[in-house]
């Protein structure tokens, strides 16, 4: 019994603190996930803004204090030259350019692949529906980087697919895959399409099928029926599949590491370059909330059009 007591009077002590600050129900639920983004992104994004107007120096850490002292005197010293050598700089334009062009065609290619399986898999029945769902999940149990590396292995010049093209004799000699724009979108659209394809199903299977039925009593053919009812409904899942996509693939850095080429310049390949080679920590970190500033309005005004879907 006394054992009891000494699990219980910790619990009770704990939701009364909880109490106390305010914190029950419906607010106990949400300062969990706030807790965890103040820590884990709040608190890190604050550290990056601080270290970008902040000035190189060769020391340790490499850049000057933002707050020095003298006695009673404080002097705060911000310096935005670092946000002006990215416009003075055409190597970060181009990256950036690079960066979000290579992102949203291939979250368009995830789209367009991914929206037919999503598609079959919410009109299957549930035993193969359950099957289908364990494959598109599966890769997820094997190392990301090994994925990629396994990629090198099909796409280089003695690699599988070429070794199969000669055999077959439909090329004469080997195609120049790896190392390509090529092989990064195959990269990154291999990679992330679990990604468009699980916000699809999750959309596609609670699609009401008496709607399509109406429409075929109605005398809608199945093609007019998609683009007029399927598609329209569908779009809270294409808007959600493809911020899952886009936004995490402007700062994609193994992909094009391992199977892009010196002219694939993305930003995560220049943020690598600022922090680790030339040891400018506050032009990376000016990099790194420019980018951030730059994803925060598609995803504004993906997230708007998503509300207006909803609503509608």
């Amino acid at each position: 019994m006394s054992a009891v007591i000494e699990r219980v009077a910790p619990l009770r002590w704990t939701a009364a603190l909880l109490a106390a600050l305010g914190l029950r129900g419906r607010t106990l639920v949400i300062a969990v996930p706030m807790l965890w983004l103040l820590i884990f992104f709040l608190v890190p994004f604050l550290v990056v803004a601080k270290l970008s107007v902040s000035e190189p120096a060769i020391a340790m850490p490499p850049y000057l204090p933002l707050v020095e002292r003298d006695g009673a005197r404080m002097t705060i010293s911000l310096s935005f030259e670092n946000f002006g050598y990215l416009f003075d700089d055409p190597l970060y334009i181009k990256a950036y350019f690079f960066s979000i062009r290579l992102a949203f065609f291939s979250a368009v290619l995830t789209l367009l692949i991914g929206y037919p399986i999503a598609y079959y898999i919410a009109r299957s029945s549930e035993a193969r529906r359950s099957v289908l769902l364990m494959l598109v999940i599966l890769p997820f149990w094997t190392s990301f980087l090994l994925r990629v590396y396994a990629w090198q292995g099909f796409l280089r010049s003695n690699g599988v697919i070429n070794n199969f093209l000669l055999w077959t004799g439909i090329i004469d000699q080997p195609l120049v895959m790896l190392q390509t724009n090529f092989a990064v979108y195959l990269g990154i659209v291999y990679t992330y399409l679990p990604f468009m394809i699980l916000p699809l199903y999750a959309n596609l299977v609670k699609l009401d099928e008496a709607l399509l039925e109406a429409s075929a009593d109605l005398g809608g053919r199945p093609l007019p029926t998609f683009f007029h009812v399927t598609l329209p409904l569908s779009m809270p899942g294409i808007i959600a599949g493809f911020m899952l996509v886009f936004v995490p693939a402007i700062g994609e850095f193994v992909i094009p590491e391992l199977l892009g080429g010196p002219d694939t310049l993305m930003i995560g390949r220049v943020l690598w370059n600022e922090f680790f080679s030339n040891r400018d920590w506050p032009t990376a970190s000016a990099v790194a909330i420019a980018m951030l500033i730059a994803l925060v309005i598609p995803i504004m005004i993906l997230r708007t059009a998503q509300q207006r879907v909803e609503e509608e």
